[in-house]
């Protein structure tokens, strides 16, 4: 029960807080509503197209609490308060819940819900590529149960394919679309076992350079993982953490280029101003690798080394589209994950402001027409905001009132668990007397912990343009593929697209199509 005194405390502050003019009147309201519903009845007329292109938002880590704080942050960046502000994927019509348990965690990692949303099969903790018969650090339980993903089966398809990340080329999303691996952390043969090694287990970055070689873009960090033991960065020359780490002698790069028919133009680039000079249009294959591990947070970018997400996405769909049969393109956020586990809110909730920019820009790239966008996330965080903050209270402020029981304020911001966990004198840390506003403030925790966990809830899964309607409702992670693949005619599921002229552009789907979309998806599957 909340006592008399923070009632007062919270009525006061909401009583005082700035409440937009237009919206005391009960008219504004209403008419909102109406539209809205306008736009749902609208929605009654399916679009059944055939997907020419797929394009993959994944916020990693981007729990429904993410979302709304995301939210909020963008509106008030925009002098706002924020809480009416709408995200891009706050405009896509359709939007599903995600059960993102791995088959061995009740609470999963992102290796496992990789595996689940790109290849279709939900998978043990810790694995990319296989299924649950391979146990994490046994390579001998990899062979025989790889599993393939929907970027493979869209370039099967005649399609062309990319990769944008703000983590590692090499990290857990990104390598469950073209690697099989017993071990997510197996990032080059230095981290992986002697025994793995022996019984012929390749690392990741090995992988990614020879089990799909034709995917036409690849952008993030991961650079050290690419040349031989040692080798001297291009851009952190004096860092020993940035050296080479492949101890078999390689240089992926040059492996890389040595793949691509002479006759097309390949371009491998490792800062923004290389990336910005190109003529995608003119671009055949490119491989972009801007840092030796992940990207830097969007708070800490060099505008001069590091592109931006939007960026690295803008110049992808501009190589992808001169493909005339389409596109399949996963784009992570992959650092809003990173921000959580290290207790830092600002910085990850900047990334999903970042994430939800691309979106946007893919938006205006593309058309609704031909071109399904999914927008999800692999897991939460055990991340939260509350303490009946006033509207337009800072997203990254303080609660209204001061704790009825060690009588010292708090952020609406706090974590279940994490590295913000801090006593001072035997009590809480008081934090008026930080400055709760820095970029890389932790956030106060429950429990101490040096990294933060993420959360076992469902996610959101929100989906625009042809055969989005089908995902609704609550589903399986692992059913997310199986629709982009059914929208697109691509993979195992095409019998409906017989009666399709083509996969290279929107097309009328005949009476089948059109009777297979609205059947209950129980039937379909």
């Amino acid at each position: 029960m909340i006592s008399p005194f923070l009632v007062l405390v919270i009525g006061t502050c909401l009583t005082n807080s700035l409440v937009p003019e237009k919206e005391k009147d009960p008219k504004y309201w209403r008419d909102q509503a109406q539209q809205t519903l306008k736009y749902a009845l609208s929605l009654q007329n399916l679009n059944t197209n055939v997907a020419k292109n797929v394009i993959m938002f994944l916020g990693d880590g981007m729990g429904v609490s993410t979302v709304t704080a995301t939210r909020i942050l963008k509106g008030q960046l925009h002098h706002n308060p924020g809480e009416e502000t709408r995200l891009e994927m706050d405009k896509f019509p359709y939007v599903a819940l995600s059960k993102t348990y791995n088959t061995n965690a009740q609470v999963p990692d992102s290796a496992g819900t990789a595996t689940a949303y790109l290849c279709g099969v939900k998978a043990n903790e810790g694995t990319v590529g296989v299924s649950a018969a391979t146990q994490r650090t046994q390579c001998n339980t990899t062979q025989g149960n790889e599993v393939t993903s929907i970027l493979r089966w869209a370039k099967d398809a005649g399609k062309s394919v990319g990769i944008v990340t703000t983590t590692r080329v090499n990290h857990a999303t990104p390598s469950a679309a073209y690697a099989h691996s017993a071990d997510r952390d197996w990032y080059s043969d230095n981290e992986m076992p002697p025994e793995a090694l022996s019984q012929g287990c390749k690392d990741i970055a090995y992988q990614l350079m020879h089990n799909i070689k034709d995917i036409e873009v690849i952008m993030g960090g991961g650079r050290k993982y690419m040349f031989p033991k040692n080798k001297t960065d291009v851009e952190y020359e004096m860092d020993e953490k940035s050296r080479g780490t492949r101890l078999d002698g390689l240089n992926l790069i040059d492996i890389w280029k040595n793949f691509k028919p002479r006759h097309k133009h390949s371009h491998y680039v490792w800062n923004r101003t290389e990336l910005l000079a190109l003529d995608p249009y003119t671009v055949d294959y490119l491989l972009g690798l801007f840092e030796p591990g992940d990207m830097q947070y969007e708070l800490n970018r060099n505008n001069v080394t590091d592109p931006s997400l939007s960026e690295m996405m803008e110049i992808a769909i501009k190589i992808l589209s001169k493909n005339p049969r389409g596109f399949f393109l996963l784009v992570e956020g992959g650092r809003i994950d990173h921000g959580h586990h290290e207790g830092k809110a600002k910085q990850a909730l900047h990334e999903a402001v970042e994430m939800d920019r691309a979106i946007g820009k893919a938006g205006v790239m593309t058309s609704l027409e031909d071109t399904l966008t999914v927008v999800t996330a692999d897991h939460s965080h055990v991340f939260t905001f509350g303490g009946y903050t006033p509207r337009g209270n800072s997203i990254f402020g303080l609660a209204p009132m001061v704790s009825d029981t060690d009588k010292k304020p708090f952020t609406a911001i706090l974590y279940g668990n994490g590295p913000g966990y801090k006593v001072v004198g035997g009590e809480r840390e008081n934090v008026s007397m930080v400055d709760y506003a820095h970029n890389n403030y932790q956030a106060q925790s429950a429990v101490p912990l040096r990294h933060e966990t993420h959360g076992g809830e469902d996610v959101a899964v929100f989906a625009k343009g042809p055969m989005a309607h089908l995902l609704h409702g609550v589903h399986e992670q692992n059913y997310i593929p199986h629709v982009m693949a059914y929208a697109a005619c691509i993979g195992a599921n095409q019998d409906h697209c017989a009666s399709a002229s083509s996969a290279g552009g929107p097309s009328s789907p005949g009476p089948l199509l059109l009777l297979l979309a609205l059947l209950p998806v129980g039937i379909l599957f």
